[in-house]
C-alpha cells in the first residue's frame, strides 16, 4: 500500500493524517504510527458501510428517524415503563416516529425490530438552575489533603469541609478523582491513573477513628494510610451485624455484574500480583477472560475474598452519598463536584472488564506544546470511538453515571477528548503520536441527558490545545469551560474579570498549576529549574513583568491596592486573585483550597512521579475556614 493510499484510509477512520503544531507548523504521522492506529481500532483497510447505529439520537421537538423500518403502527416503550402506540411514518432510509418529549433512554418495537433511543435536552442544567437568585461560588480539594485521623483525608473529611464552606454560602466542593486504584497496592494514589472509574478507591471510606490516630506530617505517608484503612475495612466486614448485611446485599444486587467483575478483578489480582504478575494480561490465558469458566470456579472458592471487595465498594458509596447528603443539607444548591478522569490503567479492573471497548496497542496523551515541547505520554488506555458506537455508548453511559450517582455537578477532565485524542502507539515517544476523531456530537448529547437525569451540572477541563470551534460546541451543550486567572490574558494583560467567557467557571488556579502564593514567589519556577526544565533567571525575569501586569489588573478591578507586595507576601496576591475571580462574570467560581490558605506548593507537577511530592501534601488547617474567602462568603 501506498503512504498516499494509507494516508487516505486513516483519514477515513478518523485517524488524522497530519497535525498543526502550537507553533503553526503542520507535521506529518509517521506511516508506522497510521498502520498501529488503523490496527487498534480493528481496521484492515478502506472504511465498510456503516451499519445502523446502536442508539439513535433524538431531541424533544424532533422525529427520530429508525433506519430501515417500514410505515405502520409500533410500540413505544418509555424509560418510565409506560407502553404506548404510536404510527411510523415514510421517511428516506426508514421511517420516523412522533416525536417523544420526554427525556431518557426509550425503545421503538416496529415490524420485529427493536430500536434504542436516547432523547437527549439541548443542553446540560446550568449553575443558574440550580441557584437561580444568586451566582454560586464553592471550593476546589483534594480529598486526600484534608484532615483526618486516618492519616489522609477521606469521604469524612469532605463530608466535614462541606459543611464548613456550606456555613459560610458556598453552593459547591469539587474534589479530586475518587476512582478505584488497585487493593493490592494499597500506598499506590494517582487519582488520574486510576485502576476503574466506574468503582471507588476504598482508601476514601469514612470509618470510626482508630485509637490512636495516625500521624499527620506534612506530606501523606500512603505507605501507612493506604494499609490502615485497608485493615480497618477488613475489620468491618468481619463485624457486619444482620442490618448492614442485608444492605450489603441489596447493594450487591442492585450494582450487579459491573460490581461483580470488579470484586472478581481484586481477588484475583492480589494474587497474580504477589506472583509478580502485574498486569492481567501476563495472567494465565483463561483467567483473562472474566466469563471464563476458571473466573467463575475462582469466584465460588474465594467467595469470601470477592465479597470483602465488594463491601469495600459499599462502604465507599455510603460514605461519598453521606458527603453529599452533609452538603445539600449544610444548604448548599450544588454540592460535590466529582471529577472523571480521562483515561485508565490499561493493567486495571476497567480494561480487564471492557477489553471489547479497549484501544489495544495504544495510550494516550498530548503533542509537544508550549508547556512540554518533547509531549506527553500518561499510559493511560481508552475506549475506541467504534466501540463505543458499536454498543450504543453503553461504556460511556455507565462512565456518566458513576461520575454523577452522588454528586451535584462533575468535571471531565480533559474534555477535548470528546472530540479527538492523541493516541500514541505503546513503546513510541510521545511526539510520535496522532489525533483519533470521537463521535463529539453524541458524546455531549449524552452528557446532557445524565446532566438532566442527575440534576447536575457539567464542567469540561478545556485548557490546552483545543480543536477548531470546539469551545463553541461545549457552550451550545450546556458544559461549562474553566477559566483560570493565570490564563485570563489579552496579549501581556491581563484580561478584566468582567470580560470574561460566560460559559467557564472561574478558578484561581488548579492541581497541575501553581498556587497562586507559588506562582507569585517563583516556586514553579525553582521546582522547573532544578529539574533541568527551564532556566531560572530568565523565567524569573519574565514573572516579574507577569507580577505587576497581575497586580496592575486586580487594582483595576478593585480586587487589590497599592503597589505590588513582595515575593515572599504571596498571601497578599493569594488575597487579590480571589477578590479578582470574585469579580468576574462567570456562572460559578471555585477557589483552590491551597490558595483559600495561601499555600505555596501545589499538589501536582506534570511530568514528575517520584521527583515531586504529587498527591502527598496535606492542607495546614481547614479551608473553609479561611479569612481570605471573605470576598465570596455570605452571612
Amino acid at each position: 500500500m501506498t503512504d498516499e493510499a494509507l494516508r487516505r484510509i486513516a483519514a477515513a477512520h478518523g485517524i488524522a493524517p497530519t497535525w498543526r503544531d502550537v507553533w503553526g507548523e503542520e507535521r506529518a504521522v509517521s506511516p508506522d504510527t497510521l498502520r498501529a492506529v488503523l490496527a487498534a481500532l480493528g481496521a484492515e483497510g478502506e472504511v465498510l458501510p456503516e451499519a445502523p447505529p446502536a442508539l439513535i439520537l433524538s431531541r424533544p421537538e424532533e422525529r427520530p428517524l429508525l433506519p430501515g423500518a417500514r410505515p405502520g403502527p409500533a410500540l413505544l416503550l418509555l424509560e418510565d415503563g409506560r407502553v404506548l402506540d404510536i404510527p411510523l411514518a415514510e421517511a428516506p432510509g426508514g421511517a420516523d416516529a412522533p416525536p417523544i418529549p420526554e427525556p431518557g433512554l426509550h425503545r421503538i418495537e416496529a415490524g420485529g425490530r427493536r430500536y434504542a433511543i436516547a432523547v437527549c435536552p439541548r443542553r446540560c442544567l446550568q449553575p443558574a438552575d440550580l441557584s437561580p437568585d444568586r451566582r454560586p461560588w464553592g471550593l476546589a480539594v483534594q480529598v486526600q489533603s484534608l484532615p483526618g485521623p486516618w492519616g489522609a483525608g477521606d469521604f469524612a473529611a469532605v463530608a466535614e469541609t462541606a459543611r464548613r464552606a456550606a456555613a459560610r454560602g458556598a453552593d459547591a466542593l469539587a474534589i479530586s478523582p475518587v476512582h478505584a486504584q488497585f487493593a493490592a497496592a494499597p500506598a499506590r494514589f494517582a487519582p488520574y491513573s486510576p485502576s476503574s472509574r466506574l468503582m471507588l478507591n476504598p482508601v476514601h471510606a469514612a470509618l470510626p477513628p482508630p485509637d490512636p490516630p495516625l500521624p499527620a506530617p506534612p506530606l501523606i505517608a500512603w505507605e501507612e494510610a493506604g494499609p490502615a484503612k485497608w485493615a480497618a475495612l477488613r475489620a468491618a466486614f468481619a463485624a457486619m451485624d444482620p442490618a448492614e448485611a442485608a444492605a450489603f446485599a441489596a447493594f450487591r444486587a442492585a450494582r450487579g455484574e459491573a460490581l461483580s467483575r470488579f470484586a472478581l478483578f481484586e481477588a484475583l489480582h492480589a494474587g497474580f500480583a504477589r506472583q509478580g504478575l502485574w498486569d492481567w494480561r501476563r495472567w494465565p490465558l483463561p483467567f483473562r477472560d472474566p466469563a471464563s469458566a476458571a473466573c467463575a470456579l475462582f469466584a465460588a472458592e474465594h467467595a469470601a475474598e470477592v465479597a470483602f471487595h465488594a463491601y469495600a465498594q459499599f462502604r465507599a458509596d455510603a460514605s461519598l452519598a453521606a458527603a453529599q447528603r452533609a452538603a445539600r443539607e449544610g444548604g448548599m444548591r450544588i454540592g460535590l463536584i466529582a471529577d472523571l478522569a480521562v483515561g485508565f490503567d490499561p493493567a486495571g479492573a476497567e480494561a480487564w472488564a471492557g477489553q471489547h471497548r479497549l484501544l489495544r496497542g495504544l495510550t494516550i496523551g498530548a503533542p509537544p506544546d508550549l508547556l512540554n515541547d518533547r509531549g506527553q505520554g500518561w499510559g493511560l488506555c481508552a475506549y475506541s470511538p467504534q466501540a463505543l458506537r458499536a454498543e450504543g455508548f453503553a461504556g460511556f453511559r455507565a462512565l456518566l453515571g458513576a461520575a454523577f450517582r452522588h454528586a451535584g455537578g462533575i468535571r471531565i477532565d480533559h474534555v477535548m477528548g470528546f472530540a479527538r485524542l492523541w493516541v500514541i502507539p505503546e513503546g513510541a515517544s510521545p511526539a510520535e503520536g496522532a489525533y483519533l476523531a470521537y463521535p463529539a456530537r453524541e458524546m455531549l448529547a449524552l452528557t446532557a441527558l445524565e446532566s438532566w437525569r442527575h440534576r447536575a451540572i457539567a464542567i469540561g477541563e478545556d485548557l490546552g490545545t483545543l480543536p477548531p470551534g470546539f469551545r463553541a460546541e461545549l457552550a451550545e451543550a450546556g458544559l461549562l469551560g474553566l477559566a483560570v486567572l493565570p490564563f485570563e490574558r489579552e496579549g501581556g494583560r491581563f484580561t478584566p474579570p468582567g470580560n470574561w467567557r460566560p460559559f467557564a467557571v472561574a478558578m484561581t488556579t488548579t492541581h497541575d498549576l501553581p498556587t497562586i502564593a507559588g506562582w507569585w514567589a517563583g516556586r514553579d519556577i525553582a521546582w522547573r529549574a532544578a529539574l533541568g526544565w527551564a532556566e531560572e533567571a530568565q523565567a524569573r525575569e519574565a514573572r516579574g513583568r507577569d507580577r505587576r501586569a497581575f497586580w496592575d489588573a486586580c487594582r483595576e478591578s478593585g480586587a487589590a491596592a497599592g503597589e505590588p507586595p513582595p515575593e515572599a507576601e504571596g498571601r497578599a496576591a493569594a488575597a487579590a486573585a480571589i477578590a479578582q475571580v470574585a469579580r468576574s462574570s462567570a456562572p460559578l467560581v471555585l477557589v483552590a483550597a491551597e490558595d483559600a490558605l495561601a499555600e505555596t506548593e501545589a499538589p501536582n507537577l506534570p511530568g514528575t512521579v517520584d521527583e515531586h511530592p504529587n498527591w502527598r501534601r496535606r492542607l495546614p488547617a481547614e479551608p473553609a475556614e479561611s479569612p481570605l474567602l471573605a470576598p465570596l462568603a455570605r452571612a
